[in-house]
């Protein structure tokens, strides 16, 4: 199998002037779940907001599929009493055996007791959750919620703080995520048999509709044309070969030291996958 060096190589070889950044919810997403309305389009494109009642929620996904890139959004999510609720900003490949990377907001009977979950599959593994409380109200004003995915790790990012990395860890017999093209996706939908406090708060319906913001959605990335077929943009460098620097390292152990109020990797027990997984985070 090719090198992390390799990756960087072919990549940088075959970009091309390409337009990337601020995209338009319009011309470049699909309404994929949710009934008439409940995915509404707003303000020529710029901003997206999906809704949920007790007849459906909504989502939607990316008319073109990625191959590593940058992708950030502005969120703000629902008001008032959410218990049961789940908001989601994602990048999936197609299943069965998918690729994933997680950014979950499961509601709370108070706006300020979010909990946001990250969670990575890769070939159809997940079970790697890491939830945070977040320092802020997420549902007061609009936040940045960023992945950065390159050939060499998975970096997570709140309002430019990063609180979670994810290495490539090939050697380790660890898969990565790199073999099948994702689209970017966003929803809302019902999670109450798990996700507020174990599942035991479920959703007062008579707070819906239930209402969720994204504006500002931008990428950077690498475009998915077909097997073996696909093109980046012209500012790759920014974060193709993009790691961790050392004050960034410690904004992530500031984040789990103080935010951080679930984390798989304390459930290791006997799995070798996930304690070599875990052992070399910053390594």
């Amino acid at each position: 199998m090719s090198s992390p060096l390799g990756f960087l190589l072919v990549f940088l070889a075959i970009a091309i002037i390409f337009p990337f950044g601020k995209a338009n919810f319009n011309s470049d997403f699909d309404i994929v779940t949710g009934i008439d309305g409940h995915a509404t389009i707003l303000d020529g494109g710029e901003e997206l907001r999906l809704s949920m009642d007790k007849n459906s929620g909504s989502g939607v996904a990316s008319k073109t599929k990625f191959l590593f890139g940058k992708f950030d959004a502005r969120m703000k999510l629902i008001a008032r009493n959410s218990a049961g609720t789940v908001t989601s900003f994602y990048l999936s490949s197609e299943p069965p055996n998918q690729d994933e990377i997680d950014f979950e907001f499961l509601g709370h009977v108070r706006g300020d007791l979010y909990v946001l979950q990250t969670n990575i599959f890769t070939n159809g593994k997940g079970d790697r959750e890491q939830r945070f409380h977040l320092w802020f109200d997420p549902t007061q004003d609009f936040h940045t919620y960023t992945i950065l995915w390159n050939p060499l790790q998975i970096i997570m990012y709140v309002d430019d703080t990063p609180i979670r990395l994810f290495k490539r860890n090939e050697s380790l017999g660890v898969d990565y995520i790199e073999k099948q093209p994702v689209k970017v996706q966003a929803s809302l939908w019902n999670g109450e048999d798990w996700a507020t406090e174990g599942g035991t708060i479920k959703i007062d319906w008579s707070k819906s509709p239930f209402f969720t913001y994204y504006r500002n959605y931008s990428e950077n990335a690498c475009i998915w044309y077909g097997p073996g077929s696909h093109s980046c943009g012209n500012d790759v460098s920014s974060w193709m070969n993009r790691g961790l620097e050392a004050k960034e390292v410690e904004k992530i152990a500031w984040a789990k030291k103080n935010y951080m109020i679930y984390n798989y990797c304390d459930k290791a027990g006997t799995d070798e996958t996930i304690q070599k997984e875990c052992s070399r985070e910053f390594s």
